[in-house]
């Protein structure tokens, strides 16, 4: 079951791959991809501590597809921000609490299991969290992107 939500949740990734005539041949196994981690916060996400950051696809900061894996601890908060280009993501594993608006309201996040899709356009403030659980969630956009966050976090 695992196996199909994973290929479930990258398949919107291929066609925006398609897209590029630079398009890569990328195939990673869960393993491969463990070994490409380098930890941290990378571009276009949030940087906050705790949460790491894998390129998976491209490179965020020129232009072109990429696409990013992001783990993130159980309870953790990222505040409202944006991003310069439009986003498209899947919830590999863990729930993830998903909401759009420039403050970050509880009362306005909807759970998304494993499975999930969501999106996040050029420019539309958002916020995330994590409850008892981490979650891992890959994102895919068309750089340069960046994040501004619409209050001092």
């Amino acid at each position: 079951m695992r196996m199909h939500l994973l290929a479930a949740g990258i398949a919107p990734f291929a066609l925006l791959t398609s897209l590029s005539a630079q398009a890569q041949q990328v195939r990673l196994t869960p393993v491969e991809i463990e070994a490409l981690a380098k930890g941290g916060a990378g571009p276009g996400t949030s940087g906050v501590a705790g949460i790491r950051t894998t390129v998976l696809l491209g490179d965020p900061t020129r232009a072109g597809p990429y696409t990013i894996e992001i783990r993130v601890p159980a309870h953790t908060r990222i505040q409202a921000h944006t991003h310069r280009d439009e986003r498209s993501a899947v919830v590999v594993s863990g729930t993830w609490y998903f909401g759009y608006g420039t403050t970050a309201d509880e009362a306005k996040v909807k759970a998304l299991p494993p499975g999930s899709f969501y999106t996040e356009g050029a420019d539309d403030a958002h916020f995330a969290l994590t409850r008892e659980e981490p979650a891992i969630v890959y994102i895919s956009g068309w750089g340069p992107t960046d994040t501004v966050y619409t209050a001092k976090p």
